[in-house]
């Protein structure tokens, strides 16, 4: 009986498990690529400046705090959201970048 309780608590425990999606949000002609996007806790956001000059990507929000720093062309700096709840980014650079990411609570995690 043991033999078989074993591999069936592993398989419970492993059905639960998701992975982490991996998106990728542009700056181009001093725009975010999207103006929204929905991810789920634990994602990452990569932040890619595919512009000629600098962006410095932050975001105030309580729920997930962070400076990515000046950064220039075809390189990208990125995120993992661990809190759900709307996150307001901007680039502290250019001020009229603005994007909204929801960040939800996963069914599966």
């Amino acid at each position: 009986m043991r033999r078989i309780t074993l591999p069936i608590l592993l398989l419970s425990m492993t059905s639960h498990i998701s992975l982490a999606e991996e998106y990728v949000v542009s700056q181009k002609n001093k725009s975010f690529s999207e103006d929204k996007i929905s991810i789920n806790v634990g994602d990452t956001v990569h932040f890619l400046n595919e512009d000629p000059f600098f962006h410095n990507i932050f975001s105030l929000s309580d729920e997930q705090f962070f400076d990515l720093g000046s950064y220039p062309k075809d390189e990208s700096r990125s995120v993992v959201f661990d809190t759900p709840g709307v996150i307001e980014v901007e680039c502290a650079i250019h001020s009229k970048m603005f994007l909204l990411i929801e960040v939800k609570k996963s069914e599966n995690k």
